[in-house]
This record gives C-alpha cells, sequence and structure tokens, in this order.
C-alpha cells in the first residue's frame, strides 16, 4: 500500500540538507509520495527507509512475463478493478489446451498455430499452447512440447504435477528455457520440488489451491524458494465461483495490498459443451484471469474471446484509429475512384474490406476524426466540408488521378454541397452502409 507523506518523512533522516534539490525533508516526503522524486536523491536515507519504500512501491499484482523475444506477453501489474476507473495494460493470455494422450495432438498443435487473426490492424489470437499430461508418458510430453516450440507461433504450457517429468523435459527440449515456458502444477502436495523446478530454469509456475487461504499459504513458502513470477489458480469448481474467486483475489491484492495474493491468475473453462466452455471462458476474460485455457482449437472458439478482449484491453478514452492519409487498395489507376471515410479503425477496416470483396482498385483519402465514426465525426465537427477538403489537397491527389470526383459517405449527404465549394471537386454520395460498397463501385466501374 502506498506510503502517505508523513509515513515517508518519518523515514527520512530529517536534516533538512537540500541535497535532494528541496529544501526541506518534509518537502522531499511529498514530492516521494506523488512519486516526483527519487530516493537515490536522498545522500542520508537509511537501509531501512529504502528496503521499506522499495516494498511500497512494489505493484500489487506482480508482472508476470511468459515468452520471449517476439512471443513475450506480459500480464499482471493492474492497478484498478473496473475499466472506466483505469484502462487494463495488459491483456490476459489465450490458451488452447491438448491432452498428450490425444491420437490427433500433432495435427491439435498445427491447428493451433493458425489460431491468429486480424482485427483494425492489430493480430490478434491464442498465444499460448498448453500440453496437458495426461498419459505420464515424458517421451510423448515432451515430444509435443517441442512441437509447439518448433512450430514458433506461440509458447508451451508445461501442465503437469509431476516435477520430474517437467524437469526431464527441460532437460530434452533444446532451448525450451530460453522460451520461457510457463510450468503449471504446483499444489499442496508438490509445490517444494516444482518450486525448485522453476527457479532453477527461470520461468513462471502456475499455483494450484484449493481455495484462497491455502494460496495464500503456498505463495510465500514458494517465493522463499526463489520462485518470483506466479499465475495463481484458486480451483473453483464453476464458473460462478471460479470468477468470484478471481474477482476476490483482484480486491485482495488491489484494495488490502495483500502480497501473498499479489500475482495475475488463470482460469480453466472446461466442459462437454464446446460452447458453454467458451461462454465460461468469456467471464473469465472480462473478470479477472490473466491466462484464460479453452479446450478446442476452432475459429469460433477462439476469435469471439480475443475480439472480446481486445475491445476490453483498449483505453476506453482513446478511439482506436488508424493513420490520416492516402491509401492505395488494390492497384488503383489515374482513373480509379476516390473514396473518402474517417480514421477509425473499425469504419477504415471495413470499408477498406468491402472496397476488396469488389475486387474494384480505390483511391481511399482517410480524414483524422480523431478516431470517430462518420456520423459521430460529423456531429461534433471533426468532420465537415473545410475538414475534408483540406484532407483531399494534403493528400496530393491532383497528380495521381484525372478525374475530380470523390465519394462521400451516405450518412453525410448533407455536406457535400459545401464540400464541392470548399474542394472544387464533384461530390458523389456513396452507400450509407459498407455493405452496398462492392455492388456500388462494381455498378461505377461497368
Amino acid at each position: 500500500m502506498a506510503l502517505t507523506a508523513m509515513e515517508i518523512y518519518a523515514l527520512l533522516p530529517q536534516t533538512n540538507c537540500g541535497e535532494c534539490g528541496t529544501p526541506t525533508c518534509l518537502a522531499f516526503a511529498m514530492q516521494l509520495a506523488n512519486k516526483q522524486a527519487s530516493l537515490d536523491d536522498c545522500p542520508d536515507a537509511s537501509d531501512e527507509a529504502r528496503q521499506t519504500l522499495a516494498a511500497a512501491a512494489e505493484p500489487p499484482i506482480s508482472l508476470v512475463e511468459i515468452g520471449s523475444g517476439d512471443r513475450k506477453m506480459k500480464i499482471g501489474n493492474e492497478t484498478v478493478m473496473f475499466r472506466h476507473e483505469e484502462t487494463f495494460h495488459h491483456p490476459c493470455g489465450l490458451c488452447v489446451c491438448i491432452p498428450d494422450d490425444a491420437e490427433d495432438a500433432e495435427e491439435r498443435i498445427e491447428k493451433a498455430g493458425e489460431l491468429w487473426f486480424e482485427r483494425i490492424g492489430d493480430m490478434i489470437g491464442a498465444e499460448l499452447v498448453a500440453i496437458e499430461d495426461t498419459s505420464g508418458d515424458a517421451d510423448r510430453f515432451a515430444g509435443l512440447v517441442a512441437a509447439v516450440l518448433e512450430q514458433g507461433t506461440q509458447v508451451p504450457v508445461l501442465m503437469s504435477e509431476d516435477p520430474g517429468l517437467v524437469r526431464s523435459t527441460f532437460e530434452t527440449v533444446e532451448n525450451l528455457a530460453d522460451a520461457r515456458p510457463l510450468v503449471y502444477g504446483a499444489n499442496e502436495d508438490n509445490w517444494s520440488d516444482m518450486a525448485e523446478v522453476a527457479a532453477e530454469f527461470d520461468v513462471p509456475l502456475g499455483v494450484r489451491a484449493e481455495g484462497l487461504d491455502a494460496l495464500a499459504e503456498l505463495t510465500p513458502q514458494i517465493k522463499d524458494k526463489g520462485v518470483e513470477q506466479m499465475v495463481l489458480d484458486p480451483g473453483g469448481e464453476d464458473a460462478l465461483e471460479t470468477m468470484q474467486m478471481l474477482t476476490q483475489i483482484r480486491r485482495q491484492a488491489l484494495e488490502n495490498n495483500f502480497r501473498p495474493l499479489g500475482y495475475p491468475t488463470i482460469a480453466f473453462a472446461r466442459s462437454d459443451d464446446p460452447r458453454k466452455a467458451a461462454v465460461d471462458a468469456s467471464t473469465y476474460v472480462s473478470k479477472y484471469a490473466g491466462v484464460v485455457v479453452i479446450e478446442g482449437e476452432e475459429p469460433w472458439q477462439i476469435l469471439p474471446l480475443a475480439t472480446l478482449r481486445q475491445n476490453l484491453y483498449t483505453d476506453p478514452r482513446v478511439p482506436p484509429a488508424v493513420e490520416a492519409k492516402l491509401y492505395e487498395i488494390g492497384e488503383p489507376t489515374e482513373d480509379s475512384p476516390v473514396i473518402l471515410t474517417t480514421n477509425f479503425a473499425l469504419t477504415y477496416f471495413t470499408v477498406v474490406n468491402e472496397i476488396e470483396a469488389s475486387r474494384v482498385s480505390a483511391w481511399v483519402v482517410v480524414v483524422d476524426t480523431e478516431g470517430q465514426s462518420v456520423l459521430t465525426a460529423y456531429s461534433s465537427e471533426n468532420l465537415n466540408a473545410e475538414i475534408a477538403a483540406e484532407a483531399i489537397k494534403e493528400v496530393g491527389l491532383e497528380d495521381l488521378v484525372n478525374h475530380r470526383e470523390v465519394i462521400i459517405p451516405g450518412y453525410v449527404a448533407v455536406m457535400s454541397g459545401a464540400l464541392e465549394e470548399e474542394s472544387g471537386w464533384s461530390v458523389t454520395v456513396g452507400p450509407r452502409e459498407a455493405t452496398a460498397i462492392p455492388t456500388y463501385l462494381r455498378r461505377k466501374a461497368s
């Protein structure tokens, strides 16, 4: 929990030497409380003060890194319960679970590797593939983990309660430790041996216990073994209980600064009905799992979860936007149509997808509307005739096309006359809905 200025002041030497750049220790303590100064600026601070302030400065939920290189993902380190209080910063990981006794495990790993989708300019999908030890066959387990690693599109998760099998997998699979997989399987019976493996290979450790009290007893002991990065599983029996426990863990960490539960969490969406599993997984994405594990590698299971996560982990104060400039869709020529739209990412990619579907090459002028959609931008005066005319001029269309016609969205037909006066271009009112663009462009080109 953050210290007050007076609590910090009590830890300072109170000499008022001014070496820190402020006239008094109290003024320096106020700067420290507001995170406007560093204790390193005080030459006389005691070791006790440094340790106390360092502990208070630790995030209430630890940051955990899974994977390495361009496959590294960070979870945890969140500071609020609700998105409207502050942006959620570190998206939860989506994980496909594959039992090692499945006859088609290799094919399922290959299929999981394709679970990536482009949405409003971002690649979203499942970052993790868990190999679950259901056979006890160390060679089989290690071979499947190696297959995930070799495929290179996701980070492996080693799901096993057998410390010996996990250790042998690290010793067998080349460069596995460098990939920093998540090891999941520490519990009240095997935690000591699992902690030794995680500490030896410097990888994050998933910890499961039956209830929050049991978890809170385990984590300090595991930390004493040298494991700093943990992911917690409270062991809920159903979706409701799991969600309640995930919420309680986050609340205890953020509001009570309860260090034994100050770690990101992991939740499992398991059900004989894959549709129910997907629904349960969406609950855990929302509240408040750091990793969500689901059985199944079908796009219909992963894409909605990845889309939900993308929406939750964007800054609600800043609409997703693309760069405002001229875009070439297909291979436009001097005769190709010119289409005007806004830089709201969802609008832009929807329009572009429909233009591509028409198979008619076009120039697209994207106007900077501060990330607002067409009607919103028009209502807020971020899209008007003057702004649109300036955008057309700035992109240099006069040198690229042999005509002077621009197509505007049907919803802002009211500004067509003013735009013609401002730009000197002929303005054509296009469809209101993007779905009508292919038919519109094909008819116009015929």
